[in-house]
């Protein structure tokens, strides 16, 4: 089920999320329906009006490999390196920024048969931080404007 999503300035998108519990599997399926029909690569749970704290993304679906993927109560363990790139907000329509990220990140996030880790490279480790900000209440626009 494709969901509204919540657009700045709505008070949800600046609070941090509680840890998500129970089942997810639905508010996962509607967050990547979401996420789909509005055309992005990454939705966290604050965007859709559910302060809990779970991300989906898709860094290649655009390119024609879908890769669909469902991050519950994600924490970044480490970060190494820089990258700057324009980032987008669904929540924020026209208004790119360039932000400053990681160029690699370690995430660990609960999975089905206990907790997992992961390394992120590129995009996707922007994506990661992007949503993870969301969790955190912060916008792109809370962010300082990065330079080259």
């Amino acid at each position: 089920m494709i969901r509204p999503i919540v657009m700045a300035p709505d008070p949800v998108l600046s609070v941090s999320c509680d840890a998500a519990t129970g089942d997810v599997t639905e508010l996962a399926r509607d967050m990547l329906d979401t996420m789909y029909a509005a055309t992005g690569r990454g939705l966290a749970a604050p965007q859709v009006a559910v302060s809990q704290r779970i991300f989906v993304m898709d860094c290649t679906w655009k390119e024609g490999v879908p890769d669909p993927r469902v991050f519950v109560n994600p924490e970044i363990a480490a970060r190494t390196g820089r990258q700057v790139n324009v980032e987008a907000c669904l929540s924020i329509p026209d208004t790119p920024r360039r932000v400053e990220r990681p160029a690699e990140v370690d995430l660990s996030f609960d999975a089905p048969g206990g907790r997992r880790s992961e390394r992120f490279a590129g995009f996707a480790a922007a994506c990661i931080c992007h949503e993870i900000d969301h969790l955190n209440g912060v916008l792109i626009t809370d962010l300082p404007e990065a330079d080259e």
